[in-house]
């Protein structure tokens, strides 16, 4: 199948984990066998293949595209409006979409390739589907995350600045996310009217020789943290839950970096005695070395790549009831759950496992078991699965009602 891919962004450029999901998506596809080809935006229009995947880069379809760079408020301003329909970037992604000729257009994310890329592949005639990411079609943040709590639903303000978005979502056939969670966000509040939802996980890659871990007792538990140094993380109540298990059996490392005062400061929030920060340390060097992956995230997070990676080391989860990670984690099966913020119940949970560490064996079998969920080949299909059932499909007719799949 042919398939143009338009991403929000792709690597080399990273700003964050969704530029990686979408090169493990590409990847993944076009392992499968499909004909797939990337179109997104940056500094310079060129053709190339970047680690195996061909990608056209874009100019700016926007008024400009690394809105992770300072700039001020008007120019910010310009840019959410044109996010709700930009027509040059319809006229632009019309004229790709007739040079690939595609069977199925695919957005992974929406920013800067921008929300008319649907209109404009409905004007060729063509399904659509589209992977969500964050939740930037409702909330102009991306992360319905308001001064320090999320929000229940998108605000007023959000909603009046992201009615185009919702407008055009009627031009997708299939929607994907990574949970339950991320899909009901959006369909929660009108968004997708005629498209049928797919929870589709995130792939991770067996690793070589995991096997079910021990932890001896003859050393202290290792219950690591990795991932950026920023309150929504969930660090401060890591932190509390570390001071109240102080006097047990456990040491914490801490992995990831983060750039704000809070960063700096946070080994002052840990016992000094028995934490150690790593600094900014690869998965495949950070996760071998813990018994137990803390997530205590108190941001709703669409999925939490950092659990199934986790789970293929053999790494059991103690992860907050928050946004999707409760989709992944079995409590006694591969990890543990607890309340958001909750630091009594995280350090009851952790002193489980320092007092029983048949536990951490047993869980991490669990792990490596529910690794499997996510293998590459499996999650291809299940994409695979989508687009078979969109392509040839009439774009005139009327779209029937949406039906659900899950993996």
């Amino acid at each position: 199948m042919r398939i143009l891919m338009a991403c929000a962004a792709f690597p080399p450029f990273i700003d964050g984990g969704g530029p990686i999901s979408a090169m493990i998506v590409a990847k993944l596809l076009r392992a499968a066998g499909h004909d797939l080809t990337v179109v997104n935006v940056s500094g310079e229009d060129r053709h190339e293949v970047f680690d195996g995947v061909p990608v056209h880069r874009l100019r700016s379809l926007n008024i400009d595209w690394n809105y992770r760079l300072p700039r001020p408020g008007w120019k910010k301003a310009i840019w959410h409006a044109l996010e709700n329909f930009n027509p040059r970037a319809f006229f632009i992604m019309r004229r790709e979409i007739k040079r690939l000729r595609p069977d199925i257009v695919l957005t992974d994310s929406i920013e800067n390739i921008n929300v008319a890329t649907w209109a404009a592949a409905k004007s060729c005639g063509l399904p659509v589907a589209h992977i969500l990411r964050s939740t930037f079609l409702l909330c102009w943040k991306g992360s319905m995350w308001r001064g320090s709590d999320n929000c229940g639903r998108a605000c007023s303000s959000c909603q009046v600045t992201s009615y185009g978005k919702k407008l055009n979502s009627r031009f997708v056939d299939a929607v994907i996310g990574e949970t339950d969670f991320i899909i009901g966000r959006h369909t929660e509040h009108g968004y997708f009217p005629n498209a049928s939802t797919h929870a589709i996980p995130g792939a991770i890659a067996s690793v070589p020789g995991a096997l079910p871990r021990t932890a001896s007792a003859e050393r202290p538990l290792r219950v690591g943290f990795i991932g950026v140094h920023d309150p929504v993380k969930g660090l401060d109540t890591l932190a509390a839950a570390a001071h109240r298990l102080s006097g047990q059996p456990v040491e914490f490392l801490i992995a990831g970096t983060g750039q704000s005062d809070y960063a700096k400061a946070l080994p002052e929030r840990f016992p000094a005695q028995n934490t150690r920060f790593l600094g900014w340390t690869k998965p495949e060097d950070f996760l071998p070395q813990i018994d137990v992956l803390a997530v205590p995230s108190l941001f709703r997070e669409p999925f939490g790549r950092v659990v199934i990676e986790a789970f293929a080391y053999g790494v059991p989860v103690v992860g907050a009831r928050s946004g999707g990670i409760p989709e992944t984690i079995q409590p006694g099966v591969n990890g543990a759950l607890f309340k958001p913020g909750d630091d009594a119940a995280l350090a009851e949970q952790l002193s489980a496992f320092a007092s029983d560490r048949a536990l951490v064996a047993t869980l991490s079998a669990g792990a490596l078991a529910a690794a499997t969920r996510y293998a590459p080949e499996r999650i291809a299909a299940a994409y695979g699965a989508v687009f078979e059932g969109l392509v040839g499909k009439s774009t005139e007719s009327a779209l029937p009602q949406a039906r659900e799949a899950r993996l």
